[in-house]
């Protein structure tokens, strides 16, 4: 297993190791002792997985607040995603800051998005299936989320020509400024 620390280190890219042969292959994705040692704690409660049937499917930016707060370990097992994480915990100096990664069936890379972080992606191909861990369970109350065309992010996503496939929800999240503190460090 390879583990980088991305620009802000606790963010983190997992490329798991894979075995493969005539048959097919094999590989780990998750290792409790291993992640831990590579800070990324869990424990893991919940596995999401998402179906995206259209290039420029964009799902983001959200986070849960405590007491529900999660951290995510997100992979991609069909397909190809932009994924960002946004630091979003004040008094950190990456506060407002963004990393990302491209994550595809293909490069079998996983993103690790602790707590304090805004997640989201944006689908790279027409079929995309992203499955990730989440260290809290789902709290309709604790969701949050900020609007992903923020201009003071000024995240370059990847969308096509005809702009990106939202939720109704994921149009009319706040800018950044516009929200309170819900992480510090």
């Amino acid at each position: 297993m390879k583990v980088e620390a991305l620009a802000i280190p606790d963010v983190k890219l997992v490329t798991p190791a894979k075995f493969g042969d005539a048959r097919g292959f094999f590989s780990e994705t998750w290792q409790q002792e291993r992640f831990a040692e590579a800070g990324i704690p869990g424990p893991f409660i919940q596995d999401n997985h998402a179906l995206s049937t259209q290039r420029g499917v964009l799902r983001g930016l959200h986070l849960q607040v405590p007491p529900s707060a999660q951290g995510k370990l997100v992979r991609v097992v069909r397909g190809a995603i932009w994924d960002v994480a946004v630091d979003v915990r004040h008094g950190s100096p990456s506060f407002g800051k963004w990393v990302a990664a491209e994550l595809s069936a293909e490069n079998w890379q996983q993103l690790w998005v602790p707590v304090g972080f805004l997640h989201g992606y944006c689908t790279l191909t027409e079929v995309t299936e992203v499955i990730y861990k989440v260290s809290g369970p789902y709290d309709r109350a604790a969701e949050r989320g900020v609007i992903w065309d923020d201009r003071d992010l000024a995240l370059p996503w990847p969308v096509p020509p005809g702009g990106a496939l939202l939720s109704d929800k994921d149009t009319v999240l706040p800018r950044l400024a516009d929200c309170p503190a819900w992480f510090t460090v």
